[in-house]
């Protein structure tokens, strides 16, 4: 399987990196993970104009991502799903795509253009943050179809 987290973020240096490291080689026996950062000059132009601005921006960005697979969108307001439920988005795929939007959300349109819209919870994180508990989960995900003990 292939699963790729697409964010709007911007490529730099982070203490989390060795975090995602690690949870990339754990999930590696199960699939393979790209993690795609995207952040050009009109997302930073958009985001001295609007949030609207900024979301059309994040779309124009993500929206050539949602093709082949299963789209995933990390949303506040999306459904809140426990960890048995986020597995069953997995099984049997062979390729699925997270989005990790920016300061501003996602447009309506681009959310209902994904297959699934989910909420990691009612905290608000980071997209760095949330690209770690998303990793975490994607473990623990291919852990629960497996019968794989790290669950317990």
């Amino acid at each position: 399987m292939n699963i790729d987290i697409v964010s709007i973020a911007k490529k730099e240096r982070s203490i989390y990196d060795p975090l995602y490291k690690e949870l990339t080689k754990m999930i590696s026996r199960f699939a393979k993970v790209q993690d795609i950062e995207l952040f050009n000059k009109d997302v930073t132009k958009a985001h001295t104009i609007s949030p609207q601005a900024s979301k059309q921006a994040y779309t124009k960005l993500l929206e050539p991502y949602l093709s082949k697979g299963f789209n995933i969108t990390l949303h506040p307001d999306g459904k809140i799903i426990d960890s048995y439920e986020f597995s069953k988005l997995l099984d049997g795929k062979i390729a699925v795509k997270f989005y990790i939007g920016g300061a501003y959300g996602f447009e309506d349109d681009f959310l209902k253009k994904s297959d699934a819209v989910i909420s990691l919870g009612k905290l608000t994180m980071s997209h760095k943050i949330a690209k770690a508990v998303l990793l975490e989960q994607i473990y623990r995900g291919f852990s629960i179809l497996s019968n794989h003990p790290y669950h317990k």
